[in-house]
């Protein structure tokens, strides 16, 4: 997943999504730390957290390399409960996580919970395409993306999901990144609390 998530269309997106990111940040699904040269020198520190700890031992020297202090926190994998204080971040990221979070929803309640008044979600996710052709093929081909991607769902409603969380989508471009339509439906841009 490292490799594949590693190419340069992704990386192009991480660019698009990240560059306005300042202040104390926290990326939930930080990963193996693939997003750390995309943020800008306005970021003051960042908070990681991600269940797979192996993953995060692979991410040591990317941490290590990074402009600004990278601090990991713990967290289970539903992502239910995410142990900062209320109002105390400047901005959430989330990059390709939502498919994997069992409860998608109770952990976009906690970034917000996070989250100052006038912080943002910055995301780009890939979820369920708006072609019904295509959104039937991802509910077939979930069952087994789930179990050979890391629990990765190819038809969540991402936009949907972050709204139910409560919070406003300000702006939001949506896309194929591929030809390989079933995987490749991009949801990116930022929300406010």
């Amino acid at each position: 997943i490292n490799h594949f998530m590693a190419q340069s269309d992704f990386s192009r997106l991480r660019g698009e999504v990240l560059e306005a990111v300042s202040g104390r940040v926290l990326e939930i699904g930080f990963g193996t730390g693939l997003n750390l040269p995309h943020y800008s020198a306005t970021v003051a520190e960042l908070i990681a957290v991600d269940p797979c700890s192996r993953c995060l031992q692979l991410a040591d020297d990317r941490i290590r390399s990074a402009p600004f202090p990278v601090r990991i926190i713990s967290a289970d994998e539903t992502g239910a409960r995410i142990d900062l204080p209320d109002d105390s971040m400047d901005a959430v990221v989330s990059t390709w996580s939502l498919c994997t979070i069992p409860d998608a929803v109770q952990a976009l309640r906690e970034c917000r919970r996070i989250l100052k008044a006038d912080g943002r979600l910055h995301f780009v996710e890939h979820g369920r395409s708006p072609e019904s052709g295509v959104a039937r093929w991802q509910d077939r081909l979930t069952p087994m993306q789930k179990i050979i991607g890391g629990g990765c769902h190819l038809n969540r409603p991402i936009a949907g999901l972050i709204e139910s969380a409560g919070f406003h989508i300000e702006n939001l471009r949506t896309f194929y990144n591929s030809p390989v339509k079933v995987g490749s439906y991009m949801y990116a841009g930022t929300a406010r609390p």
